[in-house]
């Protein structure tokens, strides 16, 4: 290295320094952005709802001031009057304001519309929302498949690049950057996390092809279908050119969100991205939804004629030589020795997309042996365990993806006894998690969760709260939750259809679990304490731009909102307090967060 490049080898790394320096005083009591509670309010979701959807605004009035009924009114016309329900006391993100129901679920029409609230102090608005049949769908679907072309890698740098610890280079080019901020690619990170560990790259290659599979009339009449199978074909294209020689796909190509000297097929950890050799990935490690998005590749191709660089035959080919090598290999890669229960939902869906296709036993063996592990990970209170011993299972992305994997497992099983019991698993689950948000006065029904926090190699008593812990064995990497919410939409409406089955009621499911599963989206979309809707384009009130989080694009969503900043537990709430290198936790665009709200979308769709 000459002088002049060590020199400025060296600024970038102090420049980085500073940077993780900044972003890292989360560990250090802060202040928070609290929402304002003395001023009345109408939180309303700023989009839309389905004809058939349950339908409902917060009102939150200065202690003092009081409301008994609302208006829905389109333009100037009294459409519906309903009476406010009142709220238990809700103190947990700040005093000052009671809080009250509008249910308006009883409005079929389909229109533009706006509620009144009437106070003996003043009149309330809220912004206008749209109810509309298939109304995600009609409104964001061509955003969303924009969006994802939007965030293509096409830089030929990555046509020739090295794997870490040796000399060999390898053409990695294609697939999607991991976030506004971040042209790095990545299967998944933060693996020494072990528990935390999150689905990326290749689950949205997968999460396209399952929408299309489900709502391939619609992707017609819209004339989207092309554009949509091309982004899948490009997930699968690039899957192919990661997928070793030896059998197992890498992980990560990074370059330190810009600040390192050179850009690797690496893997790496630590909040400042130190650069390792971990960089084979196991099933939990975006290794199983590797398998199951070039499954679902190869399907769609042949369906829609839609061909890559490499053919259809090409994509189930390497699935199945990389699921034969993962099966062999897993135990080496997990960076702790010990499989755990993302393996085993990970496991899961690859075996269950390769025997759908393929038929072949050996795929059925593996997917029972999966869901068998699920079925017993599941506790009688309704929580999974993630590990061998008493760690309940908790994600900040994909909290919903257990369900999901079983739900889909269920379609290929047909053992009577087996069916039973993962049905089993499936309502436990839903039926925990509707009476997690039942237990306390929870007036945005925001799905809670059961956490240890992770501190020192400690962990703590066993919690409930509505955000991630901030102690967690992720350490440094807690944000914004948008991809947990909308990945528990679809798990609600899936699982639902299933285990708690209404065919008179919305989405195909009974009341209280249809109020559960919009809820999350009404959050997503601005029925939150700081009226933002997280999918840039849409609503009134979308996030700030940020320095850190990069590029926004519409149809992109951003990370959401957290726990305050100096709770070590997620207690309380902040948005977007600053600085400006820290907001990259709340604003930036991340890949998973329009992947999940993809999925959740296509759940609400008839």
């Amino acid at each position: 290295m000459t002088a002049a490049s060590l020199y400025s080898h060296l600024c970038k790394r102090m420049l980085l320094a500073l940077v993780i320096l900044l972003s890292a005083c989360s560990s250090k009591p802060q202040p928070s952005n609290p929402p304002t509670l003395t001023k009345a309010n109408i939180y309303i979701n700023q989009l839309a709802f389905d004809v058939q959807a349950p339908k409902q605004a917060v009102i939150a009035l200065p202690i003092g001031e009081t409301a008994s009924r609302f208006i829905v009114y389109q333009s100037s016309n009294i459409i519906y009057q309903g009476k406010l329900t009142a709220q238990p006391s809700f103190t947990e993100w700040g005093q000052g304001a009671h809080y009250y129901l509008a249910d308006f679920s009883q409005v079929k029409r389909r229109g533009e519309f706006h509620i009144v609230v009437n106070t003996p102090k003043q009149q309330l608005a809220s912004s206008t929302f749209a109810i509309k049949h298939n109304a995600y769908f009609a409104l964001t679907a061509k955003s969303l498949v924009n969006y994802f072309k939007a965030s293509r890698h096409t830089n030929p740098r990555d046509q020739s690049l090295r794997i870490n610890g040796t000399e060999r280079y390898v053409n990695v080019s294609g697939g999607w950057v991991d976030a506004g901020g971040d042209q790095g690619k990545h299967l998944s990170q933060h693996t020494e996390s072990n528990f935390l560990v999150s689905q990326q790259g290749a689950i949205a290659a997968w999460a396209m092809a399952k929408s299309y599979d489900s709502l391939n009339r619609l992707y017609d009449r819209r004339a989207l279908t092309l554009e949509l199978a091309e982004e899948v074909i490009w997930g699968a294209d690039y899957l192919h050119r990661i997928l070793d020689s030896e059998g197992y796909f890498y992980t990560s190509i990074f370059d330190q969100r810009g600040f390192a000297e050179e850009r690797l097929v690496t893997g790496y950890q630590g909040p400042d991205g130190d650069y390792n050799t971990n960089f084979k990935a196991a099933f939990r490690e975006g290794g199983g939804m590797a398998i199951a998005a070039l499954v679902r590749a190869h399907e769609l191709s042949n369906k829609t004629g839609v061909q890559g660089e490499f053919s259809a035959k090409q994509y189930l080919t390497d699935a199945e030589r990389a699921f034969a090598h993962l099966q062999k290999n897993n135990l080496r890669y997990v960076d702790n020795g010990k499989e755990n229960i993302i393996d085993d939902y990970t496991a899961l869906i690859a075996a269950t997309e390769l025997y759908r296709i393929t038929k072949k036993s050996k795929y059925l063996k593996a997917a029972r042996h999966r869901a068998h592990n699920l079925n017993n990970r599941m506790t009688s209170q309704g929580w999974f365990v993630s590990d061998d011993d008493e760690r309940p299972f908790y994600h900040g992305a994909e909290a919903g993806l257990p369900v999901i994997a079983l739900v889909d497992y269920l379609a290929i099983e047909r053992n009577r006894q087996i069916k039973a019991k993962t049905k089993r698993t499936i309502k436990l689950s839903l039926d925990y998690q509707l009476a997690l948000n039942s237990q306390v006065a929870n007036p945005f029904n925001l799905a809670r969760q059961t956490f240890r926090s992770y501190k020192d190699h400690l962990y703590s008593k066993q919690q409930e709260g509505f955000f991630i812990p901030h102690a967690s064995e992720a350490k440094h990497a807690w944000q914004g939750e948008s991809s947990r919410l909308a990945s528990l939409t679809a798990a609600a409406i899936w699982g639902g259809k299933i285990t708690h089955i209404d065919k008179a009621g919305a989405f195909g499911i009974n009341d209280e679990l249809g109020y559960f599963a919009q809820s999350q989206m009404d959050w997503i979309m601005g029925k939150n304490p700081y009226q933002i809707s997280m999918l840039y384009g849409f609503g009134v009130n979308n996030p700030p731009h940020a320095k850190s989080a990069g590029t926004m694009l519409n149809g992109g969503i951003s990370n959401g909102i957290t726990g305050a900043t100096s709770s070590q537990n997620g207690r309380g709430i902040t948005w977007a307090e600053g600085p400006d290198e820290n907001n990259r936790r709340w604003v930036e665009q991340w890949l998973q967060n329009s992947t999940w709200y993809l999925l959740a979308m296509t759940a609400m769709t008839e």
